[in-house]
C-alpha cells in the first residue's frame, strides 16, 4: 500500500468522524434549536437526544480504533440508516447520511488492506485492482 493511499484514506476516514462528534456534542448540549428539530419536527423524545449522542460516539471509538474498526463501520452505516429513515420520514433531504457513510466506507477500504483483499476493484478486462 502507497503512503498515499493510507494518507488519503486517513482524511477521508477523519471526515465523517468529526461530522459525527461535532454532532454528538450538539445532541449532549441540545440548544433550543436542536432540541426543536428533535423534538417537534422529528418526535423524538427530548431526553433521547443524549442516548443517540452516547450511540454515536460509541460508533466513532469503534471505527477509529484500528483493530475494531470494519465493525464501527459497519456501525456507522447502520446509525446513518438510522439518521436516512427519520430525513426521509421528515421529508427532508437524505443523502448528507449516506454520503457520509459512504465516505466512511472508502476511506476504511483505502487505509486497510485486508479490506481491500476482501472487496477487490475489478478492471474492465476481469482483472483484480487494488488502489495504490
Amino acid at each position: 500500500m502507497s503512503r498515499s493511499t493510507l494518507w488519503v484514506g486517513r482524511v477521508l476516514s477523519a471526515l465523517p468522524v468529526a461530522l459525527m462528534v461535532f454532532s454528538a456534542i450538539l445532541k449532549f448540549r441540545a440548544p433550543p434549536e436542536v432540541l426543536q428539530t428533535f423534538t417537534a419536527k422529528y418526535g423524538y423524545p427530548p431526553q433521547s437526544l443524549a442516548i443517540i449522542g452516547v450511540l454515536e460516539l460509541a460508533c466513532v471509538v469503534v471505527y477509529v480504533v484500528p483493530q475494531t474498526a470494519v465493525l464501527g463501520a459497519v456501525l456507522i452505516a447502520a446509525y446513518l440508516g438510522g439518521a436516512v429513515s427519520t430525513h426521509v420520514r421528515a421529508s427532508e433531504a437524505w443523502f448528507m447520511p449516506v454520503l457520509t457513510a459512504v465516505v466512511a466506507w472508502l476511506g476504511l477500504y483505502l487505509r486497510e488492506p485486508r479490506l481491500r483483499e476482501l472487496l477487490p476493484l475489478r478492471r474492465p478486462g476481469g482483472t483484480v485492482s487494488s488502489p495504490s
